[in-house]
C-alpha cells in the first residue's frame, strides 16, 4: 500500500488510525502548495483532488481519509474503532459525522476564508470565515455535554469520533483563528486521549 499525503488534520486522522492498528505502508508526500493534487495525473488516480489518498496492491485507490479507515479497519478489525455492534456504529458514526461537520470544518472554514491559504485557487470570502470562527467554539459545548455522561464521544469506547475531534482541536490550536472556550469535561477526555501513543505518529 501507498499513502499519498501532506500535513493535514486529515492525514493526521489516518495517522493516528494506522498507529492504533498497528499499520504501516509506504508514504508520498504531495506538494498541495504547488498543487501536485490537481495535477491531471494525481486527478486521475482520485477525482476529488484530495489528500490523503491510499493506493493498493491492486490499483484500487481510496480517497477521503474516513473511508481510508474503514479500509484499513478491514485490514485489523480487532479493538475495533468504527463500532462492533449495529448500535455502537450508529453511535460511533454520528459523533464522528457530528465532530467533522459540526466542528472539523468549521474550523477548516475559518482557517481558508481568513487566512487565504488557497487564494490562488479558491475564492475566500473574510466574511464567511469569521461566521465560522464564531460558530466552531459554540459547537464545542455539544460535545462537553456528551462527555459528562460518557468516557469517550461514542461511549465507553475510544473511536474514530475521538480522533476527529482530537485532531480537529490540535488543528484549531494550530492555525489560531478561532477561540477555544475552556470545557472541563473536554479537557478531562482530551488529556486522556492525547496520552496514547499513537497520537505520537507522524
Amino acid at each position: 500500500m501507498k499513502l499519498y499525503e501532506s500535513p493535514s488534520p486529515n492525514a493526521r486522522r489516518v495517522h493516528i488510525f494506522m498507529a492504533e492498528k498497528g499499520i504501516e505502508c509506504e508514504r508520498i508526500a504531495v506538494d498541495i502548495r504547488a498543487a501536485e493534487n490537481l495535477s491531471a495525473e494525481y486527478l486521475a488516480k482520485n477525482p476529488g483532488g484530495r489528500v490523503p489518498m491510499l493506493e493498493l496492491e491492486d490499483g484500487t485507490f481510496i480517497g477521503e481519509s474516513v473511508a481510508i479507515c474503514r479500509y484499513l479497519e478491514s485490514l485489523q478489525p480487532e479493538s475495533p474503532l468504527f463500532g462492533e455492534s449495529g448500535i455502537e456504529a450508529a453511535k460511533v458514526e454520528m459523533w464522528q459525522r457530528r465532530a467533522e461537520l459540526n466542528f472539523l470544518l468549521e474550523v477548516a472554514g475559518a482557517f481558508r476564508n481568513i487566512t487565504g491559504f488557497f487564494k490562488d485557487r479558491e475564492t475566500c470570502v473574510a466574511e464567511w470565515g469569521q461566521v465560522c470562527a464564531e460558530r466552531a467554539p459554540k459547537m464545542l459545548s455539544m460535545f462537553d455535554e456528551q462527555l459528562s455522561q460518557t468516557a469517550y464521544l461514542a461511549g465507553d469506547t475510544f473511536s474514530i469520533a475521538d480522533i476527529t475531534l482530537a485532531v480537529a482541536l490540535d488543528f484549531a490550536r494550530m492555525v489560531k483563528v478561532v477561540a477555544l472556550p475552556e470545557l472541563p469535561n473536554i479537557e478531562r477526555w482530551y488529556g486522556e486521549v492525547s496520552a496514547r501513543s499513537s497520537f505520537g505518529a507522524n
